[in-house]
């Protein structure tokens, strides 16, 4: 997996460190897949956000209640049970490639995928594309 590193975020690290020790061989080799592929749709390299979250770009949010903050604009996690997709402002104008995504689950903001190849990388790529896209068009300045 060739890719820029940069660190970002609380508790920023090396994003090739963090990945290698993943200790489950499944999302290790899911992350080799998952790092171009948002690399590719984001146009941004990959950094490491909060020990545990491989981001690209960055968005600035700022809530109703005062509090503000940066984070990825896109990213993923390889847990244990799935690897987590982030979608920070959820699945708005992706509704149409959840179909033909293949299995998965959702949260408000996270596509959970327990097997990466059973899922079409091509739609997951277009998915994280769109939803980048959206993000840094809806963050403040």
């Amino acid at each position: 997996m060739a890719t820029t590193v940069h660190a970002a975020g609380e508790g920023a690290g090396d994003v090739v460190e963090f990945l290698a020790g993943v200790g489950y061989a499944r999302r290790r080799a899911e992350a080799a897949v998952l790092v171009p592929l948002h690399e590719r749709a984001t146009g941004q390299p990959a950094r490491l956000w909060g020990g545990g979250v491989v981001g690209f770009g960055r968005y600035h949010y700022r809530y109703a209640s005062g509090r503000e903050g940066d984070a990825a604009a896109a990213g993923f996690s390889p847990r244990s049970g799935s690897t987590t997709v982030y979608f920070p402002l959820g699945f708005d104008g992706l509704e149409d490639l959840l179909p033909p995504l293949g299995r998965h689950t959702t949260g408000v903001s996270c596509l959970y995928l327990t097997r990466l190849d059973a899922v079409d990388v091509e739609v997951l790529e277009e998915m994280v594309r769109r939803s980048y896209a959206r993000t840094v068009a809806h963050a403040w300045p």
